[in-house]
């Protein structure tokens, strides 16, 4: 039994595909397989259970795999202790970020961090974060981003800022004569939001419960787009109105476009840092947290 073939196993049972694990692991399809069953022969159990078109998580390979991706975070630890003994602050840091948040936080971000901890670059992934989440828990990442609720066993998670959301509208609408827009205004027109799995558009749903009701009721929201880029140029054309955390409303071109604040009480959310209570370079975690703080200023949150 090798952490290779740990590895392997923790991966399949998170894709459960063997070409998308083996893609994840860098090997081709084959070297996996193989692998995957020479460990099954040597420890005289199934672990996956294959089919033509899927691959299932046998109960005993479910007590398998959560051994495994706990000998693998210790085996990382070891190699993160050697690297911290040198120096904390030297050496990439492995960062991810929602999809909400890194394209707005990092560009200001990694300037401050640049200037607390200069031998630490970081090293960053975007994703969903149902992604992020075991990512930072085997160690493919140090450190993630996301906005709260948050809540993962043996992990740290700290609040760092809020942020306010607001309205984006197209430069012809309506709303335009308003200084403030209330969340029951948000019925009567289309809603675009992110699509499943970003937990922005949950936020927002849960902030602003009535258009909830109203996308039963009425089919008014449209849950649509990947991205709020993508989203922002469909408000442009003309499509319907958005929600978008604050930090997203920046380099507006107000030829096309217009944003309003909500009126009283703000729907917002809590922006946080999530690291493993086992990681070993906590000065580190500590300069990016504060370059956090230190951007979110910048940005005016």
């Amino acid at each position: 039994m090798t952490l290779t073939e740990l590895k392997y196993i923790v991966m399949l049972a998170e894709e459960k595909h063997f070409g998308r694990a083996a893609e994840r692991c860098f090997v081709s399809q084959p070297t996996l397989s193989v692998a995957v069953k020479k460990l099954e022969e040597e420890l005289g159990a199934a672990i996956f259970e294959r089919s033509k078109s899927s691959v299932y998580i046998t109960p005993v390979g479910e007590q398998i795999i959560t051994q495994a991706r706990k000998v693998l975070e210790q085996a990382n630890m070891i190699k993160e202790l050697a690297s911290s003994g040198q120096n904390q602050m030297k050496g990439p840091l492995k960062v991810g970020a929602i999809f909400t948040i890194a394209p707005y936080l990092f560009p200001h971000l990694i300037p401050k961090l640049k200037k607390r901890a200069q031998g630490m670059p970081l090293s960053i992934e975007e994703d969903l974060t149902e992604h992020l989440r075991p990512k930072l828990r085997n160690g493919e990442l140090d450190a993630i981003v996301i906005a709260l609720p948050f809540r993962e066993p043996d992990v740290v998670t700290q609040p760092i800022y809020e942020e306010e959301f607001v309205v984006l509208m197209p430069k012809d609408h309506p709303w335009t004569e308003l200084s403030h827009i209330h969340t029951s205004q948000l019925t009567t027109d289309n809603l675009l939001l992110l699509g499943k799995g970003h937990c922005f558009s949950d936020q927002v749903l849960e902030a602003c419960p009535i258009v909830g009701e109203a996308e039963l009721e009425q089919g008014r929201t449209i849950v649509n787009g990947s991205s709020l880029e993508t989203i922002r140029y469909m408000v442009s054309s003309g499509l319907g109105v958005t929600v978008l955390p604050k930090s997203a409303a920046t380099n507006i071109d107000h030829e096309i476009l217009e944003v309003r604040p909500f009126a009283a009480p703000v729907p917002k959310r809590v922006v946080a840092l999530a690291w493993r209570a086992s990681f070993p370079r906590p000065r580190a975690i500590e300069a990016l947290s504060q370059s956090i703080r230190d951007a979110s200023e910048a940005l005016n949150l």
